[in-house]
């Protein structure tokens, strides 16, 4: 096979597995199933509610990875979050049983070809990294044998009225100028500041919670911080794709402290639809983001515990 037919192939490939992701996500969102949030604590969902991680490495996994595996655990009610390869498994003295099929998850990278660093060397420009995906197959601890016993131990959530505080004190811990007040929740970029209404416009207070972090998430791509392109106006690309990131954001930092995601914009399906449509990039890029974006708030967890309370903050409220 020549140069060329490798690359093609290659470049073939990579285009099939960006298809393969984005249309199921479509197709989750076509049967009103919003796939970061998923059914946890239901006779459907028999994990616990989390990341799922790595068994061998304890390593959460990030960006699409979370998505695909969350999906995989509640199509096939695995009870855990664990995940190994054929040879982990191995190495931890277990051993995949016969007849199970694994999951397919991705290692999303960036890399430069030799043509395009003569050609920037050339040029005087800087070289211009492309994305790729590469697959590989992992299965959940549950299709495994001979694993050590204590392969599936978990993180217990956190006690019973903690998390509240804990996010009131992550909120303090950002930095980020924080409002309570009025009857909408919104982040405006170009005053750098989030505004949310008081809890008790809540339903239920963990709402509050929830909204906070939706909202700290878009806050999370300021310029300073993370530098996402927030310039888009409602109903552009740029802003639905913006919104789902804030989405993913509120759902990967939900499911670390121990609350259960839910939908902030269900009224923006059609929108993201769209974008899916248009850019089978799309999910995969904003996943990714929303990784950064969850990780770099959860960071703040040191700094919050070492806050002595949040009574202000609720005061304020």
């Amino acid at each position: 096979m020549s140069r060329y037919d490798r690359r093609a192939r290659t470049g073939a490939d990579r285009a099939n597995l960006y298809d393969e992701i984005t249309d199921k996500i479509i197709a989750e969102l076509e049967a009103g199933r919003v796939p970061w949030v998923q059914p946890w604590g239901t006779s459907v969902a028999k994990a616990p509610l989390g990341l799922p991680r790595n068994a061998a490495t304890s390593r959460s996994y990030s960006g699409i990875n979370v998505l695909i595996l969350w999906g995989a655990v509640i199509e096939h009610g695995f009870p855990g979050q664990g995940w190994l390869t054929f040879r982990q498994a191995l190495s931890l003295g277990g051993h995949v049983r016969k007849g199970e099929r694994g999951t397919t998850v991705v290692y999303a990278d960036r890399f430069t070809p030799e043509d395009e660093k003569r050609r920037a060397f050339e040029a005087g420009e800087e070289a211009q990294a492309i994305p790729f995906l590469k697959r590989f197959t992992v299965f959940n601890t549950a299709q495994c044998d001979g694993l050590p016993d204590d392969i599936e131990a978990t993180v217990p959530p956190p006690p019973p009225g903690m998390i509240e505080p804990q996010v009131e004190a992550l909120i303090k811990a950002t930095g980020i100028d924080f409002r309570i007040g009025g009857n909408r929740a919104f982040y405006v970029p170009s005053l750098d500041y989030v505004q949310v209404p008081p809890p008790v416009a809540y339903f239920e207070p963990i709402n509050w919670h929830r909204t906070a972090l939706h909202e700290l998430g878009h806050a999370s791509g300021a310029a300073h911080r993370l530098n996402r392109n927030l310039s888009g106006s409602f109903g552009s690309k740029l802003y639905s794709v913006e919104e789902i990131t804030a989405e993913l954001i509120s759902a990967f930092c939900c499911a670390s402290l121990g609350i259960v995601p839910t939908v902030r914009h269900a009224d923006y399906i059609g929108s993201w639809l769209e974008v899916l449509r248009e850019d089978n990039r799309a999910i995969v890029r904003a996943a990714s983001q929303a990784s950064k974006a969850a990780d770099w708030l959860l960071s703040f967890l040191s700094d919050a515990e070492r806050l002595p309370d949040t009574d202000d903050m609720r005061s304020a409220a």
